[in-house]
């Protein structure tokens, strides 16, 4: 994924600190007291330049996201605020360059280099202390990105819902995924990825936060990472209802969300009642995944809807001469 290989974005004092001891080593190289100021000033240009540079291009081309990737980091952090600080940066790059460029040279004709030295010293450290808060920023983007799930290319599908319905239970039911379980709403903070295993096919579950039914405007970040997930990446959309509503939501608003979701997708949508353990429910298929009722039969409804594996055509044997 484009995200794991990140690099750590250090602080300005981090990016001075380093750049000043690595210029400090090239000073002692040179015997002649101006040339060894000289030679501080360009290795503080360079070391600065190099690194600010190195943490623009750990960063993708955002643009050219999968979609599902560019819509959650715009939901999380606001990718025009990521590209202006990545701006920043870039600016910081630049007159950090040409300032340390043009007092060396200045440190090699003047009588006083200790004083260019200085200066450079100075306005460099300005520079790059003017976009400490977006290499704090970019840090923090950083830090979420790279841990963000794994969405493959495989058979999806994604699970959907109120919070509270049983969700983060069948993903757990079925799949590699070791979600926190929990009795209250909410429980699943992020976008959860289990697989399953069929012979050599595997299919990828995505267990997503619950979506509240209540107009685009109003929904947090976590509702709309769902949203994304179930309209991006879904080749089949599991809707989990609680007819017992103990999830604490009535079952009309439940209702309500399903006809939204089937508004916003062309996938099939499997809906399934969950905790048949207390009440049935006529009209859908029904599970429990408190006794694990039903659940292998919604596990096999499911993957027929995978598309059927393309057989190899066996290459026509030539006939020999005779």
């Amino acid at each position: 994924m484009e995200f794991e290989r990140l690099p750590t974005v250090p602080t300005a004092d981090e990016i001075l600190d380093r750049s000043y001891r690595r210029a400090a080593k090239k000073m002692k190289e040179k015997i002649n007291k101006d040339r060894a100021n000289e030679e501080f000033v360009r290795a503080v240009r360079s070391a600065i330049h190099d690194r600010l540079v190195y943490i623009i291009r750990g960063f993708p081309e955002f643009d050219s996201l999968p979609k599902f990737y560019r819509e959650l980091t715009d939901i999380l952090f606001g990718i025009d605020r990521i590209k202006k600080s990545l701006g920043a940066v870039g600016w910081a790059a630049k007159h950090s360059g040409m300032v340390g460029r043009e007092l060396a040279f200045q440190a090699r004709k003047s009588t006083d280099s200790m004083a260019i030295r200085k200066r450079a010293v100075a306005r460099i450290s300005s520079i790059v202390h003017q976009i400490d808060k977006d290499l704090h920023f970019l840090n923090d983007v950083r830090n979420v990105l790279r841990h963000l799930p794994h969405i493959d290319d495989s058979f999806t599908i994604v699970i959907a819902g109120y919070p509270n319905v049983g969700k983060s239970s069948f993903i757990r039911l079925v799949s590699t995924a070791t979600p926190e379980i929990a009795i209250y709403p909410f429980t699943t903070k992020g976008i959860i990825v289990g697989h399953h295993d069929i012979g050599r096919e595997r299919i990828q579950f995505v267990d997503t936060p619950g979506i509240l039914d209540r107009p685009e405007h109003e929904r947090n970040p976590i509702e709309r990472q769902a949203l994304s997930a179930v309209v991006n990446i879904a080749n089949v959309i599991l809707f989990i209802l609680d007819p017992t509503e103990h999830c604490g939501f009535p079952i009309e608003m439940q209702l309500h969300l399903l006809e939204e979701i089937k508004g916003l997708v062309s996938v099939p949508i499997v809906v399934v009642a969950n905790k048949s353990d207390i009440r049935q429910s006529k009209g859908y298929m029904s599970m429990s995944t408190e006794n694990g009722d039903g659940i292998s039969e919604v596990l096999d409804h499911l993957v027929s809807y995978r598309p059927s594996p393309v057989k190899k055509m066996k290459a026509p044997t030539q006939l020999q001469n005779r």
